[in-house]
């Protein structure tokens, strides 16, 4: 019975992180398409069912990414170093965190997405971003489709990028074309944890390619 529980602590269990690294990525991936379908949704009524939606998953991986730390404390032996998966399950948990709080924003704030181009293309690349960010964790598991794996970092790097851009652009705008002190307020946070959003997913391209240059 001891032997047991010592050897399942020696025993690596690559499979376990990859598959929670791989849940967490599709459950990211899939809050950026309701966060997509959010702000362009003029219905009130379901706006909130989609804000409820993306509440859930983000609970969901909350609750993966515990996992993930639980098994990082359990077992010895792990598929790459200790700090490349917390990073990396960290990254990927702030996203969903940062999807969740801007879609949260928006709706305490009254803000209506619908009717704001630049709230939607920058939802558009968080969409696009999550896309690359869980087609390269995908490939972590063989890592034998580096080609791949660095193209999804690439393209992650681009959208973070042009979500830079694209927040100094609507804060710009906001100052010049807006004179409610506190509609500038809410409406910059928004963009600014929209843009969070994006960076978050160049995080977890980060802590992927970290750990491609060690194992590769």
């Amino acid at each position: 019975m001891i032997i047991s529980s010592v050897k399942e602590i020696f025993v690596p269990k690559s499979k376990v992180f990859y598959s929670l690294f791989e849940e967490v990525a599709v459950t990211a991936n899939n809050m950026s398409k309701l966060l997509l379908a959010f702000v362009e949704e003029e219905s009130e009524v379901t706006r909130n069912m989609l804000l409820q939606q993306i509440e859930d998953a983000e609970h969901k991986n909350d609750r993966t990414t515990y996992t993930i730390f639980i098994n990082l404390s359990k077992y010895f032996i792990t598929p790459f170093d200790r700090e490349d998966i917390h990073y990396l399950a960290k990254s990927l948990d702030d996203i969903s965190d940062n999807i969740y709080a801007s879609a949260r924003k928006m709706h305490v704030y009254k803000i209506f997405p619908a009717s704001d181009k630049g709230i939607q293309k920058m939802a558009g690349l968080i969409q696009v971003s999550t896309l690359h960010v869980l087609e390269a964790v995908m490939e972590l598991r063989n890592m034998k489709n580096l080609t791949s794996i660095k193209e999804a970092i690439f393209q992650i790097n681009t959208s973070e990028n042009k979500a830079d851009e694209l927040f100094d652009l609507l804060t710009d705008e906001l100052f010049n074309t807006v004179h409610d002190i506190k509609e500038i307020i809410r409406k910059k946070d928004i963009y600014q944890s929209l843009e969070m959003a994006t960076d978050k997913c160049e995080d977890a391209a980060n802590a992927i390619e970290s750990i491609i240059v060690k194992y590769s």
